[in-house]
């Protein structure tokens, strides 16, 4: 693909998404051992001002060795996300809730 410049560009990368019971959509990525044999399993909240891109330093080897698996996600108005105007302390809960379910 090629910006009208002539430039190449890189094809957009698409995440994941879920839709959750109030309508928004979540966008996650996953991260270790796949889902469906882990040890543990590690929900990654990102702080403000980031994103499910952040990248935290965890040695593969060590990943692997525990049976980590990762899951992390926009929260809702962030990244690829979608907005929640009605957003509060308690709706990120339940968004972590219906995440983890």
């Amino acid at each position: 693909m090629e910006n009208p410049d002539g430039s190449p560009e890189d094809p957009p990368i698409f995440s994941p998404k879920v839709k959750f019971n109030n309508d928004i959509h979540i966008v996650y990525r996953e991260r270790g051992v796949p889902k469906a044999k882990p040890n543990r399993k590690i929900i990654i909240v990102h702080g403000f001002g980031s994103n499910k891109n952040k990248n935290f330093q965890v040695l593969q080897e060590l990943i692997e060795e525990l049976g980590i698996y990762f899951l992390l996600y926009d929260r809702a108005g962030y990244g690829e996300s979608d907005l929640n105007p009605r957003r509060s302390v308690k709706s990120e809960a339940l968004d972590l809730q219906e995440l983890a379910d």
